[in-house]
């Protein structure tokens, strides 16, 4: 199915937000997710289906000042 995450459209095979995380091989707990534009929290990512269209960021800290 055709998503966008991070600003771009991907073709992605996954049909749950845990699942696109393993297909995009981001490891570790330090970061977030927003599907549609609303922070999902991290209790509900194995529960939550993706659709067709739907936009997910991933966001990561970063370090800085």
């Amino acid at each position: 199915m055709r998503v966008i995450v991070n600003g771009e459209p991907r073709e992605i095979a996954s049909l749950r937000v845990d699942a696109l995380l393993c297909e995009l091989e981001y490891e570790g707990r330090h970061f977030a997710i927003a599907l549609n534009y609303d922070v999902l929290p991290r209790s509900q990512w194995a529960e939550t289906p993706l659709k067709h269209g739907d936009e997910i960021e991933i966001i990561t800290p970063r370090q800085g000042g």
